[in-house]
């Protein structure tokens, strides 16, 4: 049976010693007293409802999966779904950094940051449930009226009600800009909406009495394309003066996608028939609104693989040390058994410490991340905002790429360490694997993201942040470049932090010619930026550690730290140079290719 443990010394290591999270929140009053002792006791407990609750159900709930009612349009989550959530809201788990304005408990979202990793790790399918939920609540907390508000926030910080969002259409998935939903305007200043959505996960459950709906839809004198979309709350039971529930709302779920994985959670196809909804925000500026949503999934879903990496990584690092296979190359090992354990066979140990160092370069990025978005939202100096999102900008869809990409790339690798058992079930390492494919799909294809960064957030302002994020690497390596123990770490990162500079520049200069050069060269340029942004915090990591074992900390954990930041740069960092090489072979090897592809 797997096993899981939750990384709480590395969550600690990166939030107190490596990113010092409490020096950010001196500055902003509602964290002003927030203290490390608080944070870590927290996140103890939350490990505890990860692996005591949630973990047991994995395996099981992707055996059941959901079902469908087809007459009451009710789904029906797997055995034990329910009872777990009942137990999440109870424990306050739902609200940990929500506006206390609202019920909230008001923690650092890097609190949340590391509940959800494990909570990922324990169980990706029932997380989504809750998951989803804070996207929506973002979104109206930051473009609802404050009616809207007063009516749905509280009940979503709770966790009573859940939220989703329904943008995907049977013709449309990026290209939102080609949805037919409608939206009609009605007397009373409310909008009835009509049209099909699909791929809406966690649409339809049993676990909380309603479903806030986040709908992109058309007016009916919206121009087209994407700036004709408008943005409403539809619940699945509307909501009286007082609160309560009233009737149920013209949307339902008709039907479940059969999938790869994720089968404990609901993917649903949502019908919309005749639905009473409200507008967020302004009409047809409805990508606004829902990009706050987009932008929390696509953190969310970078988090969902980090949290896969790490579980697939120990469970492959517990299966090394205990299957014996054939004798070791220099001579055996465990002398006293016919067989050494498969640790000690080196592409053994190079696919477990590629989990790892992927794992805990995607834990530094995502907390970075979640502070990022702190200062965004708190920090009472503007400036501070301003800086904080631009930089949150560049590194989401690098978070969101990166991090799948790697930790798809991780999921494979920890179950080849099993052999043939990674192609059974009982062990669970088949499950992850599948599990972590949708995360290179949904909010946003890899593909897109790396769109995103090259085209829209490096190119589209000549580089102006991506400059700042080097600025970053800069004075890490003026802080350490003489430091001859650091050379290892410091050394490819600067090289490649100057690479990178004219490696845009000559892109940009080919777009500029073709666009069609950015859309060839975007997936490299991505995983480049990804590795620049590993590189500079896998330094840094490396820099704590080795100051911690020179003022004589024996602990193994920095010596680990220090093996693991090696081998990254020795085996997973030179990947840049064949990325920036296939990325220059430019966009005529792919285009002028008709007759290959006739």
């Amino acid at each position: 049976m797997p096993v899981y443990n939750p990384p709480l010394r590395d969550m600690q290591f990166v939030m107190h010693e490596v990113l010092k999270v409490t020096d950010d929140f001196k500055a902003m009053p509602q964290h002003a007293e927030m203290d490390v002792d608080t944070i870590n006791a927290v996140l103890e407990e939350a490990g505890k409802f990860a692996t005591q609750v949630i973990f047991p159900l994995n395996i099981s709930g992707d055996t059941e999966g959901c079902t469908l009612d087809q007459k009451t349009h009710e789904v029906k989550t797997p055995t034990g779904f329910k009872d777990a959530y009942k137990t999440y809201v109870e424990g306050g788990w739902a609200a940990l950094s929500c506006d206390p304005a609202f019920g909230g408990q008001g923690l650092p979202l890097v609190v949340n940051q590391c509940f959800y990793e494990m909570m990922n790790s324990a169980n990706q399918a029932w997380t989504m449930y809750p998951g989803l939920t804070h996207g929506a609540y973002a979104a109206l907390h930051t473009y609802g009226t404050d009616e809207q508000k007063k009516t749905y926030l509280p009940k979503m910080t709770s966790g009573e009600w859940t939220g989703t969002m329904c943008l995907t259409e049977p013709h449309c998935g990026t290209d939102l800009g080609l949805m037919r939903t409608k939206a009609e305007p009605q007397a009373d200043g409310t909008y009835k909406l009509t049209g099909n959505k699909i791929f809406i996960s966690a649409g339809e459950h049993d676990m909380a009495e309603n479903i806030i709906h986040l709908v992109l839809a058309r007016l009916p004198d919206a121009p087209p394309g994407i700036k004709g979309v408008s943005l409403f709350i539809v619940p699945k039971f509307n909501v009286k003066a007082d609160g309560s529930l009233g009737e149920r709302n013209g949307i339902y779920c008709g039907g479940l996608e059969h999938k790869m994985g994720i089968h404990g959670n609901a993917t649903a196809q949502i019908v919309i028939d005749g639905a009473i909804g409200t507008l967020v925000g302004q009409p047809n500026k409805g990508m606004q609104a829902m990009f706050v949503m987009m932008n929390a999934a696509r953190l969310g879903v970078g988090n969902q693989s980090l949290g896969l990496t790490e579980v697939a990584y120990q469970n492959a690092l517990a299966y090394a040390k205990d299957r014996i296979q054939m004798r070791s190359l220099t001579g055996p090992k465990a002398k006293d058994k016919p067989a050494d354990p498969i640790i000690v066979h080196p592409d053994v140990r190079r696919m477990l410490l590629t989990a790892k160092a992927y794992a805990e370069g995607g834990r530094a990025l995502a907390m970075f991340c979640s502070v990022l978005l702190e200062k965004a939202h708190n920090h009472p100096d503007e400036k501070v905002r301003k800086d904080s999102d631009e930089m949150l900008s560049l590194l989401t869809p690098i978070t969101k790429a990166f991090l799948t990409d790697n930790g798809y790339n991780a999921a494979t690798q920890c179950q080849q360490v099993f052999g043939g058992h990674g192609y059974i079930k009982e062990w669970g390492m088949e499950q992850l694997v599948r599990d972590a494919r949708i995360n290179m799909i949904y909010e946003g294809t890899n593909t897109i993201q790396s769109l995103d960064l090259l085209g829209r957030k490096v190119l589209g302002n000549n580089g102006a942040t991506l400059k700042k994020f080097g600025k970053l690497v800069g004075a890490l390596v003026m802080e350490e470049g003489v430091n001859e123990k650091m050379a290892e770490f410091i050394n490819p990162l600067a090289v490649l932090g100057e690479q990178i500079t004219k490696f845009t520049t000559e892109i940009g200069f080919k777009g500029l010619q073709n666009a069609d050069e950015v859309g060839a060269a975007a997936v490299d340029y991505l995983r480049v930026a990804g590795h620049l942004v590993f590189g500079y915090f896998w330094a840094r990591m490396a820099q704590v550690a080795l100051r911690e074992i020179a003022a004589g900390n024996t602990d193994p954990f920095y010596t680990a730290k220090l093996q693991t930041a090696r081998f990254y740069f020795a085996k997973l960092f030179p990947e840049t140079a064949t990325l920036m090489r296939t990325a220059r072979a430019g966009s005529k090897v792919l285009m002028d290719t008709d007759a290959a592809l006739a």
